[in-house]
């Protein structure tokens, strides 16, 4: 047997850090703000007809109860040191001795279907329940995902192998680079498995020493899983996911500010200039340039004016220690009337180095957003990041729409990369499933995220319709914004 036909053992989770960037930045300026808040989060199988086997569950259990046994190792730590200086050592230091409790924090439940017969083969619904403090569950995401992916894949669908996945991976890491395309990994929740996205960096990797020899103008930089990152050793990459701005909203019950405060919170977190590319569709774009064009107030910004709270990243007035965490003053609670003075601020849009789409059309996306900054008199080079449901053909076109807009496109890609196979019996699409697991509730408030398509609403649907009649929110329907079939549509 090849490499590619058969993975190696172990299987499942074994590192804390196999998962995105963004839950580890998030993580840590929870540590630093939000240290108390109670969270629950909830599973959708938006692939429903595609279901799980009683052994694949089975299989789940156990892979649950070996979360609970891995911690960052030393390696590890100094990895982030080197790669992640916006990590404060407080953060750090909490890593060292972090653990996940399964056995408290996590329900798992299977529901069989008809004719259930308690074989292993009886196939029905796994569903998960996440609770907990937020700062203590939010890693949970991207494992359970993984591993639920790599259960159906093992168990409900075997019509499939390894067969040129790295020599594919490579051919479309490449193909990018030749376009000119700027692009990282985004793969690691919906992969089929870890052989599979272990392939695909191998592939990727290869393409990135051919571009450099042939002289392709596109870069591939890095992946978003910290693990593959280590292991290649490439940059890993992502800022910040929904779930920051659905929380603070639930947590404040004041969604007319939520995303101004979130974007406040970040930068008082981390500082002007790092992680700086803004999620802008968790409560629809409209409602997030309207935050995105304030003036940041001088108190939350570290390099500005009498600080409030202490940024953690590099370059900054003064640096967070292991004991500045418990005594940190929230940006947010400092006065609503800051005086400026003679020296205004900066405008969010001003500072941070740009935005990401990741619902809707993403032509209407870069038109809107284009003319925003014009209005805003901002000239300056920013930065436009596409990670809807992506591959090369969408790479190639959206890079046109950007840069002809006067952005500088760039392309996280996941799905495509870490879950495209063909089906051994009759060479069709084997379909990935499409799962999510998104925060539910904070502090006893339901957490809620319209986005830019009305396929991608999620939570408590009286919270939803409340939250649109707040904002004024426009329903859109994107054509290609079937999340059923997302990686399946025919153009």
């Amino acid at each position: 047997m090849t490499q590619e036909a058969s993975p190696p053992l172990p299987e499942g989770i074994f590192s804390l850090l196999d998962t995105d960037l963004y839950k580890l930045t998030m993580q840590c300026a929870i540590l630093k703000y939000f240290p108390d808040t109670y969270v629950t989060y909830g599973f959708t199988n938006r692939t429903a007809d595609m279901k799980l086997t009683r052994g694949a569950y089975k299989w789940l259990l156990a892979q649950l109860d070996k979360l609970g046994n891995i911690q960052v190792t030393s390696e590890e730590i100094e990895f982030l040191k080197k790669k992640c200086p916006y990590f404060n050592d407080a953060y750090l230091h909490f890593l060292t001795t972090f653990k996940l409790k399964p056995s408290e924090q996590v329900e798992i439940h299977f529901t069989p279907g008809e004719g259930d017969t308690g074989s292993d083969e009886d196939k029905g619904d796994v569903d998960y329940v996440v609770k907990g403090l937020w700062v203590d569950t939010i890693l949970y995401e991207i494992p359970l995902l993984a591993l639920t992916s790599q259960a159906y894949f093992m168990f409900s669908d075997k019509d499939w192998d390894y067969s040129c996945q790295e020599e594919k991976a490579f051919r479309k890491g490449c193909t990018l680079l030749e376009h000119g395309c700027i692009f990282s990994e985004f793969g690691s929740r919906r992969r089929r498995d870890y052989h599979t996205q272990d392939l695909v960096m191998k592939g990727l990797s290869r393409a990135a020493e051919e571009g450099k020899k042939c002289g392709w103008k596109g870069a591939f930089t890095g992946t978003s899983n910290v693990h593959f990152a280590m292991k290649y050793d490439v940059t890993p990459v992502g800022t910040v996911a929904h779930e920051w701005y659905m929380t603070i909203a639930a947590i404040t019950d004041d969604y007319e500010n939520a995303n101004e405060m979130a974007l406040r919170y970040w930068l008082g977190c981390f500082g002007e200039g790092v992680l700086g590319v803004a999620l802008t569709d968790t409560f629809g774009t409209p409602a997030f340039l309207d935050a995105f064009r304030k003036h940041i107030p001088a108190y939350t910004s570290a390099g500005v004016g009498a600080v409030s709270t202490t940024a953690s990243g590099p370059g900054t007035t003064v640096q967070s220690t292991i004991q500045s965490e418990a005594r940190t003053t929230p940006p947010i609670s400092a006065p609503l009337q800051d005086t400026q003075g003679e020296h205004p601020t900066k405008t969010y849009a001003q500072v941070y180095t740009g935005v990401r789409q990741d619902s809707g059309d993403p032509t209407y996306f870069v038109k809107m957003v284009r003319e925003f900054y014009d209005r805003e008199g901002i000239k300056g080079p920013k930065t436009v990041v596409f990670s809807d449901s992506l591959d090369i053909e969408h790479c190639v076109e959206y890079k046109v729409i950007a840069e002809e807009a006067g952005f500088q496109p760039v392309f996280g890609v996941g799905t495509f990369f870490t879950n495209d196979f063909t089906n051994k019996s009759d060479g069709e699409k084997s379909k990935p499933l499409n799962i999510v697991i998104k925060i539910s509730t904070a502090n006893g408030r339901p957490a809620v995220k319209l986005s830019d398509n009305m396929g991608k609403n999620t939570g408590d649907k009286a919270t939803v319709q409340s939250v649109k009649k707040k904002l004024g929110y426009i329903e859109h329907e994107w054509e290609k914004g079937d999340e059923k079939n997302r990686w399946t549509q025919k153009e």
